[in-house]
């Protein structure tokens, strides 16, 4: 394990609950009601991806400027949000600070457009990561794997020598699919086991070692791209 690569909503920060808020407030001005199971499909996705399920849940004719404007508006609603504060999923600034520590290069890894991916940082700590990828700035975002390669690029240490941490069935598949071995802590919807994948129940006391060997278990006879 030479990097780790990271998810932040849900990973590294609480903050899937305020995109629920969001949502419950987008669905309210449309007139209809967010389900369990809808906001279910939409956790981890890009937020193009979630706008169009939102869309076809609703009925919406999908005109390309409302569509656009919806997005924004829903970015922003969020980002007045993160501004109150983003609390820290358990264990994760620990390890976070146990990485930095050990020198290990870290890169962001998020669906999460620029402009709130910087505002989100201004909590979490720039300083911790050698480079961030957002779901604007590739072709496809999660569960696509352009932006996992993305990041192996830019670290410059190949995909299969890193370690994502995950908490979403997109984001997982998105890491699994560029050939990176996954740690997964799910949150509120299930993600399915796989050989590549290794999932903790939480990041509480977990270690650089402890990483090392889940990245070592994973590789072992996997085929991993380089």
């Amino acid at each position: 394990m030479r990097a780790v690569l990271w998810d932040m909503d849900g990973t590294l920060v609480d903050s899937e609950k305020l995109w629920d808020v969001a949502l419950h407030e987008l669905y309210r001005r449309h007139g209809g009601v967010l389900t369990a199971e809808m906001r279910e499909s939409t956790v981890g996705g890009s937020a193009e991806d979630v706008m169009a399920i939102v869309y076809a849940d609703l009925g919406l004719a999908r005109e390309p400027a409302a569509f656009a404007a919806e997005i924004d508006w829903l970015h922003d609603y969020v980002g007045e949000l993160f501004a109150a504060g983003l609390p820290w999923q358990p264990g994760a600034r620990e390890l976070l600070e146990a990485l930095s520590a050990a020198g290990v290069p870290m890169a962001l890894v998020t669906n999460t457009r620029r402009d709130l991916t910087e505002q989100a940082l201004n909590s979490i700590g720039r300083q911790y990561f050698s480079a961030t990828v957002c779901g604007d700035e590739v072709p496809r975002g999660k569960p696509a794997p352009d932006i996992y390669r993305r990041a192996a690029e830019l670290i410059d240490v190949p995909i299969g020598d890193c370690l994502a941490i995950e908490d979403s069935v997109a984001g997982t598949t998105a890491a699994e699919a560029a050939g990176c071995p996954v740690v997964v802590v799910p949150q509120d919807v299930a993600v399915p086991e796989s050989p590549r994948r290794r999932h903790l129940p939480t990041l509480a006391a977990v270690t650089v070692a402890d990483l090392r060997g889940i990245h070592a278990d994973l590789n072992s006879g996997a085929g991993v791209l380089h």
